[in-house]
């Protein structure tokens, strides 16, 4: 089984992994390869556990000021415009 503790998701995110993890599957991709891409969707599509007590991630992007989340995507954007090039130059 994914790493973690699942009883903080609720049955529809459960069916949703299960049925990305047999599409993974279906295609070739390993059972645990496949699994675990299926709850990383599920926590990327849904912020992670929607029961109470679950940690989530809907408190991440308010912690930082509007600066603070600027300055990040002037870096993320500029590490995808440095990796871009790098990979044009390398083939």
């Amino acid at each position: 089984m994914a790493q973690g503790d699942k009883s903080k998701y609720t049955d529809k995110q459960s069916r949703k992994a299960e049925h990305i993890a047999e599409s993974y599957a279906a295609r070739g991709v390993p059972e645990e390869a496949a699994e675990a891409r299926a709850w990383a969707t599920v926590n990327k599509d849904d912020g992670s556990g929607k029961k109470p007590g679950g940690s989530g991630r809907a408190g991440a992007a308010t912690a930082r000021t509007p600066e603070q989340r600027s300055v990040s995507a002037k870096k993320a954007a500029a590490t995808r415009r440095r990796n871009a090039e790098t990979a044009r130059h390398a083939s």
